[in-house]
């Protein structure tokens, strides 16, 4: 552990300019640049909110409100986009960086901190302009907001996790990647941020709690919804799971760090 973050500190210089580096390559040479970053889950919320606003917005437990339905909506996008993003660059993250991992004195724990703090921004930017509509529209939940931050730190924590058993495994079947690509989708609709869990036959929920990021946004929208601290009991499942999956991916890589450099 103390030589992970003395590696850290020596490459912190590194790892900015990669962080600096993917923005520019992301954005350069697009018209409208970093405001892609705002458009694209904007557009998936607008859409979302214009076919089911209606429909849902009746269905969600004890709220009432003119934007409650939206709120729940981008409570829910917003933290899936995060899980998404870190997840899908995982899963890439040894096979796009074959160049660095064969050099012997690259620190390889670089790799996932980079694609963590790019995605944190990306996420940190879109959902500081979700804070000013609940401030702008008097839905801001007060001093319960800063419940995001335990429940974002169980997300990273199982998504890292996640990613990077995926991404070494990827390295010698490089079919994982595109069929986690479908399975997100189907994740995406087993997990209640479209619709809420109280529309579901009795037998669903206790289907749907197999599901670790389940805990995760319900925790999400009750602080945007209800204004309510979230029950940190439930997130305990995807916590220890996350640790129990960044153990395995530790112990993966070092058993097979030589056959990792061969296979890229």
């Amino acid at each position: 552990m103390k030589d992970m973050i003395l590696a850290i500190i020596r490459y912190r210089g590194f790892i900015i300019s990669s962080v600096k580096r993917d923005f520019q390559l992301r954005y350069q040479r697009s018209m409208l640049g970093g405001c892609w970053l705002i458009l694209q889950p904007l557009s998936l919320i607008m859409v979302y909110t214009l076919i089911f606003a209606n429909i849902m917005k009746a269905k969600l437990p004890g709220v009432d409100g003119t934007f409650a339905y939206s709120i729940y909506l981008c409570a829910g996008l917003l933290t899936w986009g995060l899980f998404v993003e870190i997840l899908n660059r995982s899963i890439t993250i040894f096979v796009e960086n074959s160049n660095l991992l064969k050099k012997l004195n690259f620190p390889r724990i670089c790799l996932p901190i980079i694609v963590v703090i790019s995605s944190i921004i990306n996420f940190a930017i879109i959902f500081f302009l979700f804070t000013l509509f609940l401030l702008i529209t008097k839905n801001f939940p007060g001093s319960v907001y800063l419940n995001i931050i335990p429940i974002l730190l169980v997300l990273l924590i199982f998504v890292i996790g996640l990613g990077l058993v995926l991404g070494i495994l990827n390295v010698f079947f490089r079919d994982i990647a595109q069929l986690f690509g479908i399975v997100t989708q189907f994740w995406f609709w087993l997990t209640p941020i479209v619709y809420p869990v109280t529309i579901l036959p009795e037998w669903a929920p206790k289907f749907l709690r197999i599901n670790p990021v389940l805990s995760i946004i319900e925790s999400m929208q009750k602080i945007f919804i209800q204004h309510h601290t979230p029950d940190y009991s439930s997130l305990f499942y995807p916590f220890i799971l996350g640790v129990l999956l960044l153990m395995l991916s530790g112990y993966l890589f070092r058993k097979h760090a030589g056959e990792i450099v061969d296979e890229l």
